[in-house]
């Protein structure tokens, strides 16, 4: 058996007790304006609706809290394995891919699905050549640190954290995606700049290159699936 497919196959081995949820945003507790669902479950189908804020089949729960955040300031996304485990219990290590947020403005965090358009991406941790997002989220004990863009108008926001785990990525449909929703409000940002916005379900096709992708081949490089990152 080459060593490739070994890999493989120890990464198919752990993966049921290797998933990971989006936990809480600077500290709070969980699912306290993030909406966590009670299954730690992918979602794999990028045409899916549950691709923008989980959903259907890892149903989330309501959460009445907005949690206000500074335009320039930093935010810590928490990332855990289950609801209920510790700093050292994130996700497998075998679960290599990238870390990304995005955002998307709205009339009211707490009611909108998150499905449609409007989302940009703030923040991108992909590949060194060397270690992953996932490998250095997991060095940091699951707290995934992000700058919320100074320059956006404010008002409220979805802001969803998304890891994609590629350990079964070498054919279409593979790549597992993990993201939840946090219910934001936006002080402070100056509105000088509008971002560019992509749909989510429509951002992601299943044939991207960040999407399919073999992980155990050697590849030195990736190119992270969706828009750029936008800067003001």
């Amino acid at each position: 058996m080459k060593i490739s497919t070994s890999l493989a196959v120890a990464a198919a081995v752990s993966s049921a007790s290797a998933h990971t949820i989006f936990v809480s945003l600077n500290g709070g507790a969980v699912g306290d304006g993030v909406r966590v669902p009670s299954y730690d479950g992918p979602i794999q189908d990028v045409t899916s609706n549950s691709i923008a804020c989980n959903g259907s089949p890892n149903p989330t729960t309501p959460t009445s809290k907005v949690i206000t955040v500074q335009a320039g300031s930093t935010a810590k996304l928490t990332w855990r394995h289950t609801l209920t485990s510790g700093a050292s219990d994130i996700i497998d290590a075998s679960h290599k891919g990238p870390v990304m947020a995005y955002m998307k403005k709205v009339s009211d965090a707490t009611k909108d699905s998150g499905v449609g358009g409007g989302w940009f991406k703030i923040a991108q941790d992909s590949f060194d050549g060397t270690k992953w997002g996932v490998d250095r989220l997991i060095s940091n004990a699951g707290v995934q640190t992000i700058t919320i863009p100074q320059c956006i108008a404010p008002g409220q926001y979805l802001l969803r954290g998304e890891l994609i785990a590629l350990h079964a990525a070498s054919s279409a449909g593979g790549a597992q995606f993990y993201m939840e929703c946090a219910q934001i409000n936006v002080t402070g940002g100056s509105a000088s700049k509008t971002p560019a916005t992509v749909s989510l379900p429509g951002a992601y096709k299943s044939s991207d290159p960040g999407i399919t992708y073999n992980l155990y081949n050697g590849q030195k490089t990736y190119t992270a699936p969706g828009p750029s990152v936008f800067t003001c």
